[in-house]
């Protein structure tokens, strides 16, 4: 679908744990099964100052921050391979759930014409893990993580411009609509152009967090989204 309005946001990229996904906390507990793998002791100075940085990149892509907190390559993977590996048998293990009104939200705004694609900053084997244990595989156009996007996850526009490539859905990047619970998310919509840059208070980052990283608007949750868009429409 080709849009011909300035003003309508026909593309609407959504984050996924945090934002349209309630995963419990499941990042930290899957980071500290990273952190025994590479050794670093729970309770240690040294694995409190790691979770605070994992904390403060929610949203990031994950091989990133591990590549930032141990440095070497190899390690990094190591890390990566425990932390997706656990991740995963939490998913499994049924410990996620849709945030309330998601599915509903998204389908909302599919019905009013518009292409729904969702982000991570997991990797591809996560990501389809969640989406199997929500039911979710048929549920949007397109879903994306940072390696499907060149490898650079949040806070690069990457994965939003590659959604609006990949779709073809509007003209431009100005009528894309990103949403997000996390500073990274915010940064990556602004940095694409999207002209609406909406944070949610369902995730990691409170609302000053979210509007100092650039947030247009702040929701209580990503079911409000499609409200909201009506009304900058409007």
């Amino acid at each position: 679908m080709t849009n011909t309005s300035d003003t309508r946001c026909g593309l609407v990229v959504l984050d996924m744990a945090g934002t349209t996904v309630a995963d419990g906390g499941l990042v930290e507990q899957a980071f500290a099964a990273a952190a025994r793998e590479l050794g670093v002791e729970p309770g240690s100075a040294d694995h409190a100052e790691k979770l605070a940085y994992v904390r403060a990149t929610m949203g990031e892509s994950k091989i990133s921050v591990f590549r930032y907190l141990f440095g070497e390559e190899a390690l990094a993977q190591r890390a990566n391979v425990a932390f997706e590996k656990a991740y995963g048998e939490l998913v499994d293990g049924g410990r996620i759930a849709p945030i309330a009104g998601a599915r509903e939200a998204i389908e909302e705004l599919r019905g009013e014409g518009r292409t729904v694609v969702l982000t991570t900053g997991f990797a591809r084997v996560t990501q389809d893990a969640i989406l199997d244990a929500l039911g979710w595989r048929d549920l949007v156009e397109l879903t994306l993580c940072p390696a499907d996007a060149g490898g650079r996850g949040r806070p690069y526009p990457d994965m939003v411009l590659s959604a609006f490539l990949r779709t073809g859905a509007v003209d431009g990047v100005r009528d894309i609509a990103v949403a997000g619970d996390t500073a990274y998310d915010m940064l990556s919509g602004v940095r694409s152009g999207a002209s609406v840059v909406a944070g949610v208070l369902t995730g990691a980052h409170d609302g000053e967090a979210l509007r100092a990283a650039g947030a247009t608007h702040v929701l209580g949750s990503v079911a409000e989204l499609p409200a909201v868009l009506r009304g900058v429409e409007g």
